[in-house]
């Protein structure tokens, strides 16, 4: 039976908290993401993608708008006991996009059926965060044999895609306007990207988050004039609601599915991982993580590899 771990039972220490920040364990930098990153060619477009590690797989999908680079601390972690996959989507990152190439949720799931496809690899345990879970749903309800396990972070679901807070955003898509007037000005003054007012207040919950370091690796792909469109044309794609009617086949998915949720998020509502729980066909239940925003596996990712591990081994 699943088991629901409200932060009002669990909670994270101290002696957590501060792990989760000082993050002992070895962090792959800009410059190895670089090195490793790999091109798959494919009729989408040459998508970039790490690939790191042996064992069984793992797709690890990133948020918006960042790229794979997101997940270097659990890939750090994992690769020594997982094969590790870590693409960057169609509009983001450093992915090149065929010309015409549509870049919604649904082309994305295209696209990583075609990446597992050519990588050889037939299943997978998910990790996904923001609106990498909403592809992830969409994913394992429309290729259950592809998808082992899911592990869902802060996301859309069907009731709350695309959130209230994204809609400036994509008005701003709307006019070709959301890279120049929010990316760029983050890109070229990082302490105004972790102000308040930048992606760091918004979607981080410790003040030194993002680092120079992975600002520079997710924002200046994105600020190329070539990308801009693309970045404009994904978050163009995420309206009008990528999961209408995903509910009914949610319920009868059996993907066994955990849900990690950072309780200081204000950009995905808090209502969501009880529908999660109530909705998906094989819930394996809901931790909260006291204080965390909507991209903490980045500050988080020995809690991310506690809880794959604990997935796993259920």
């Amino acid at each position: 039976m699943s088991i629901v771990l409200a932060a009002s039972t669990l909670g994270l220490t101290a002696r957590n908290t501060v792990a989760a920040r000082s993050a002992p364990a070895a962090m792959l930098d800009a410059d190895t993401y670089r090195r490793e990153r790999r091109y798959a060619q494919l009729p989408c477009g040459d998508v970039a993608y790490l690939d790191r590690g042996h064992g069984p797989a793992t797709l690890l999908l990133h948020g918006f708008p960042l790229n794979s680079f997101q997940w270097r601390g659990v890939i750090a972690r994992l690769s020594n006991e997982r094969r590790c996959i870590a693409p960057d989507w169609l509009g983001l990152g450093y992915t090149r996009v065929a010309r015409g190439q549509a870049v919604t949720p649904a082309a994305q799931v295209e696209m990583l059926i075609a990446l597992l496809d050519l990588l050889q690899v037939r299943t997978v345990d998910v990790v996904a965060n923001d609106s990498g879970g909403a592809i992830a749903q969409l994913l394992m309800t429309r290729h259950p044999e592809r998808v082992r396990t899911l592990l869902l972070t802060n996301c859309d679901v069907e009731n709350d895609s695309p959130p209230t807070a994204l809609l400036p955003v994509i008005e701003m898509s709307r006019k070709g306007q959301f890279v120049d007037q929010w990316l760029a000005p983050w890109l070229a003054d990082k302490k105004l990207a972790r102000s308040p007012q930048g992606i760091g207040g918004m979607c981080y919950q410790f003040p030194e988050h993002p680092t120079d370091e992975a600002i520079d690796y997710y924002l200046s792909p994105l600020c190329q004039p070539a990308q801009k469109p693309w970045v404009h044309a994904y978050a163009l794609g995420l309206t009008p609601n990528p999961l209408a009617g995903i509910e009914p086949l949610l319920k009868q998915c059996r993907v066994p599915t955990r849900i990690l949720w950072g309780a200081g998020d204000d950009i995905f509502s808090q209502a969501s991982p009880d529908y999660l729980q109530r909705t998906l066909g094989n819930p394996r239940g809901i931790r909260r993580i006291p204080g965390a925003k909507l991209f903490f596996p980045e500050e988080y990712p020995d809690v991310i590899v506690e809880e794959l591990r604990n997935l796993w081994a259920a």
